[in-house]
């Protein structure tokens, strides 16, 4: 079910407005499979499912009366125990996020971190103390990809 959602992306209306930050927000996807669905997923898999969409993101880039820089970008929001999507008419560096975030290239990363997410606060079983939000270094990792040639 995560994979065909992630690759309807590319087949919803792209909006790139670098005037109206607003319309771009209908860009934004999220993701938030139960646990039992992401244990029979790899992390391969879901990589695949994002550079397929990114590429026909990037075709749909260029068939726009549009010159600017655009960029599909991906993270884990462990707070909501989510993987989430965007596109937007900026580059890397000026992505709309309101915390610090580091730009990486490791989308295997992220998506490991997401399907090992049992989220926040949750209980291992027989123990007592919730399980740790790994990486919490107080910057977010975001995989970043260019639409633009």
């Amino acid at each position: 079910m995560l994979l065909k959602e992630i690759r309807a992306i590319a087949g919803e209306t792209l909006v790139i407005s670098p005037h109206d930050r607003d319309a771009e927000r209908a860009n934004t996807s999220w993701f938030g499979a139960p646990p039992h669905e992401r244990m029979g997923m790899t992390a391969d898999e879901v990589v695949s499912a994002f550079q397929e969409t990114a590429e026909l993101l990037r075709d749909q880039v260029a068939t726009l009366p549009y010159a600017g820089p655009a960029t599909f970008y991906v993270w884990h929001d462990g707070e909501a125990g989510q993987l989430r999507c965007s596109t937007v008419s900026c580059g890397h560096d000026a992505l709309p996020f309101d915390a610090p975030y580091r730009a990486t290239s490791d989308l295997h990363g992220i998506v490991a971190e997401f399907l090992e997410d049992r989220a926040p606060g949750a209980l291992v079983w027989g123990e007592q103390m919730p399980v740790p939000f790994a990486g919490d270094d107080g910057e977010r990792a975001v995989w970043v990809c260019s639409l633009c040639p």
